[in-house]
């Protein structure tokens, strides 16, 4: 059987093997680049150069945390990306009910010295209420007149907990900060996220940042404020990656998202007195709900 196999081997003409050789090639190369190399297409081009951002947007900015280190924040003052210059920063403060951001403190007074427009935003934890997060978030971080609305980054759900459950979740911390600040909270997730456990009409009227990596366009198809395009920016001042961002407006409605009034110092205030009105959980108590850790 091997030696006939041989001669047939032997017999068959060059040219058959050539243009063999060529096919297999071509289906290797064909099926590399389909499934490894254009899904992340806009990685690989920021990875080892200069990245194609997203076009027809102009408002550019960045969100950072103690992984950024310690920033030269003159040197990113006069960074720019895709041509024009970063207009925000959005910033770790909190997670959970009991970690501040070990950066938070200098991010947020240096982004406000340096003239950018500031944000902060609490990285949601599965390990403790809704109350008790965004009460810790009103505790250490300060908003402006000026800076914009507070963010709530949510990326996990308990899965002991029914969508339903999670959703009211997510609304108690929404209202009981909305309440402190009298300005929606922005909603950060992912693209799949958000359109699998946050698309309920509960939450259309919150602004959203939408984290969606290596794409042209954003595929999500509802409202959205920011675009959270990529997260291996490079930019002066700053070691490493950095997340880069967008903002779906002018630089003016920017501005006029910002929080337009200086909210009451709460260390001075009973936490009687920061109660939201009940009317605002359609009949939901923040407290009900305890999520047991991941």
């Amino acid at each position: 059987m091997y030696k006939r196999v041989r001669v047939f081997l032997s017999e068959v003409p060059s040219y058959v093997w050539w243009a063999a050789g060529i096919t297999v090639m071509a289906l290797y190369t064909w099926f590399f680049y389909s499934f490894f190399v254009e899904p992340f297409g806009f990685r690989w081009r920021a990875l080892y150069g200069e990245p194609s951002y997203p076009e027809e947007y102009d408002i550019h900015g960045i969100d950072i945390s103690h992984h950024q280190g310690r920033i030269d924040w003159a040197k990113l003052r006069n960074a720019m990306i895709a041509k024009g210059p970063v207009r925000f920063v959005m910033i770790k403060a909190t997670e959970g009910s009991d970690y501040v951001d070990e950066m938070f403190e200098d991010n947020f007074y240096q982004a406000r010295d340096h003239g950018f427009i500031r944000g902060a935003y609490h990285f949601w934890s599965n390990s403790s209420t809704a109350r008790e997060q965004a009460y810790f978030f009103l505790d250490k971080v300060k908003l402006e007149k000026g800076d914009l609305p507070p963010v709530l980054d949510v990326e996990t759900i308990n899965e002991e907990l029914t969508v339903e459950e999670f959703q009211q979740e997510i609304l108690a911390w929404l209202h009981i900060v909305e309440d402190r600040y009298h300005a929606k909270p922005i909603i950060y997730t992912y693209y799949k996220f958000k359109e699998k456990y946050l698309s309920d009409a509960r939450f259309d009227d919150y602004p959203y940042w939408i984290a969606h990596y290596y794409v042209k366009e954003v595929q999500y198809t509802g409202k959205w404020k920011f675009w959270q395009h990529t997260d291996v920016g490079h930019l002066p001042g700053i070691k490493g990656y950095v997340d880069l961002d967008i903002y779906n407006g002018s630089y003016y409605d920017l501005k006029m998202l910002a929080i337009n009034w200086t909210a009451p110092d709460s260390s001075s205030e009973q936490e009687s007195d920061l109660q939201p009105d009940s009317s605002a959980y359609d009949g939901y108590v923040a407290d009900t709900i305890f999520v047991e850790g991941e």
